[in-house]
């Protein structure tokens, strides 16, 4: 299972905010935890986010994240609509 951190504090209080407002999230992220590049929709990005992946955390939420395999570690770099692309 993997961890989950944010990249800032930025990131943290709009992912905490989301949280907030729509309790399905923490499922989501529970799931993606156990499987980052299967779960929630996840898919890897092109172009210039080539080596980052997006997932789908509610009708119009996204999450940009990196994986780091070694240390098991899912690190959250933009969370919102479609304009964190």
């Amino acid at each position: 299972m993997y961890e989950i951190y944010t990249s800032n504090r930025k990131v943290e209080k709009r992912l905490q905010g989301y949280v907030n407002s729509r309790k399905d999230i923490v499922e989501k992220l529970r799931r993606l935890k156990n499987n980052p590049r299967k779960e929630c929709g996840a898919h890897p990005l092109k172009g210039k986010l080539k080596g980052k992946w997006s997932c789908w955390l509610g009708s119009n939420i996204r999450a940009v994240y990196i994986i780091d395999e070694q240390k098991k570690i899912i690190w959250i770099e933009d969370v919102g609509s479609h304009k964190v692309y």
